[in-house]
This record gives structure tokens, sequence and C-alpha cells, in this order.
């Protein structure tokens, strides 16, 4: 059983229920766990070398397990800790405010091994997941990102990558404020995001880089229609975020990166596209070094622009 957990994550347990106690120490193993009796003694380590996953019971001696609970999520650095709640007996909640409490999940008696098992590798993917995630645009960030090209390069899949990255948006930014461009990154998010759900595939992923970086993974036989739809939809929608004088002119002035004055046309869209066909890549670092490449050149071309690179590679 306790081969089948997830990667081993160090637990943290704090409950006085010694039935409890003996049921998570047979699923995860005590090599792999600590046990607290109290919430002072948990607090201790707690905050000083934090596990990947807490269990707090809510009936502790010395102080409530929503306290300890709160004590431990007040601290910003330990906000993506999978927590799970230990509810003996559910009458114990009708006063809760479920909405308030930052906690993964919980557990009530009865259960199983099996279900307790399943609760704690959720808590693990969903806190993953969160910490992962874009604050902005809430997309997958750069694990979830490597993770899955890594993948896809591992089962010989057929799969296109493509990397997105807008023109002119330093400019924009400089002149109409972070607000704005915020604004700019979030329309982007929606519309990749919705081209690539418009081809309804199971295996479609889109993810967040950071900034105005963002990449989408699909078939390699839609990501040319993909990058078309992408681009049109871009064109036509970024006018509207400029305002009225600016859209007469078709761009803004602003400070360049060498701190020159300069006239700047409306922002575009850059697509590089790294193919994956009869397995010709052979590990991440390829699709890096290609999408680079293949990014500096597209940027080069003027407006919005796609470039896909079919080119076999030479080892």
């Amino acid at each position: 059983m306790n081969d089948q957990v997830v990667n081993k994550k160090m637990l943290y347990l704090v409950s006085q229920n010694k039935e409890l106690c003996d049921i998570v120490s047979e699923l995860w193993g005590q090599d792999n766990m600590l046990e607290f009796q109290t919430a002072g003694s948990a607090l201790e380590f707690l905050l000083i070398d934090p596990p990947e996953i807490l269990i707090i019971d809510i009936s502790l001696p010395d102080m409530s397990g929503l306290e300890l609970l709160r004590l431990v999520k007040e601290e910003n650095v330990y906000r993506q800790l999978s927590t799970l709640l230990y509810i003996e007996d559910f009458n114990q909640t009708k006063d809760f405010d479920w909405s308030s409490l930052d906690v993964d999940d919980f557990i009530s008696p009865p259960f199983s091994l099996e279900m307790l098992k399943a609760r704690i590798e959720l808590g693990i993917q969903r806190s993953s997941r969160t910490l992962d995630a874009s604050p902005l645009t809430h997309l997958p960030g750069n694990t979830s990102i490597i993770n899955t090209i890594k993948e896809r390069i591992q089962q010989g899949e057929d799969f296109a990558l493509g990397y997105c990255d807008l023109d002119y948006f330093k400019s924009y930014n400089d002149k109409y404020g972070f607000s704005r461009g915020d604004e700019v990154l979030m329309m982007t998010a929606r519309l990749v995001v919705t081209t690539v759900r418009s081809f309804k595939l199971k295996n479609a992923f889109v993810g967040h880089v950071g900034g105005d970086d963002f990449v989408f993974v699909m078939p390699s036989k839609y990501a040319e229609l993909a990058c078309e739809h992408i681009i049109a939809s871009f064109d036509a929608i970024i006018p509207q975020f400029y305002d009225a004088k600016d859209r007469e002119q078709k761009g803004i002035t602003s400070i360049d990166r060498q701190g020159i004055l300069r006239k700047f046309p409306f922002m575009s869209i850059s697509i590089a596209v790294v193919v994956n066909k009869d397995s010709r890549l052979e590990h991440y670092g390829q699709v890096s070094q290609i999408a680079s490449a293949l990014k500096s050149q597209v940027k080069s071309m003027p407006g919005s622009s796609f470039l896909i690179d079919r080119r076999p590679i030479l080892i």
C-alpha cells in the first residue's frame, strides 16, 4: 500500500486520536511522517520545516484545530501547503463557515485506507496545481508546461507546441500602466484557450509561461489553423485596448528599451511552432532550443505572424 502513495512526501499529523494515528501510519509509513499530540508542539516544526501534507484534528487539547490551521495559513509561504481536517463528530461543524476555511479537504469516520489515500493525493495535486498556476490568468505555469512536453515526448506523441509572444507589449505597458497591460494578458489568455478549445480535443493544453508568453499543445495537424485563428482574433480585438487618439494614429509614442522616444504600432502576436512528428524530438531541451530560434525569426516578421518548424533534427 505505501509504495503506491505519491512520491512519499512528508506528512505531519496533529492529533491525540490513536486510531487515526495508527491508520495514517499504516498508510504512509513512519519514515515519512511526524505525529504531534498538541498544536504547540506541531507549530515549532511547522514553521521551521514544513511538510507537504498536514492533517489536523479539529479537537486538540491546547487550541482548536481551526486556530492552528489559521496560524499556519496566514503565513504566505505556507498558503499552498496541502491541508486536511480530521472531524471525529460531524455535528461539531454545524457552526463552521466553510467558505472561510483555507483547507483542501476533510476526513471523517468511518473511512477506508483507500479513501484516505485518495483524499491525501487529491489534496497534493490540488496544491501543486495552485502553486504552479499563473496568479493572473490561472493557467498552468512552467512546471506543468515542462511536464506536459516531457510526457508527450516520452510517449512518442504527435504534437505541436505553439509558443505565443506579444510584440510591443512593453511599450504598451509603459504608456498605459500595468493594470491595462494585465487586461491585454487576460484577453490573450482567453483567446488562446477559446481557440484551442474550439477544436474539441481531449489532449489539448494551454499554459502561461509568464509575462506576455503563452504556450499551447495540440495534435500537429491542427496547429496551422489554430495559429491563423489566434492571429485573426488578436488583430481584430487589440485596437480596442488603445485610446481613441492612439487608434486614429494606429500606434503609440513611448520609450524603447534603449530609452529613446519612438512610435510603436499596435501590439501583434508572434507564434513559434515546434512539431514532434514521427518521434523526431528526444528530450525537452530540443523543444526549448528550437522554440527559441523560431521565436527570434518570427518576431522579425512584420505584424502578427507564425512560423512552423518541420525540419528534421540533425543528431
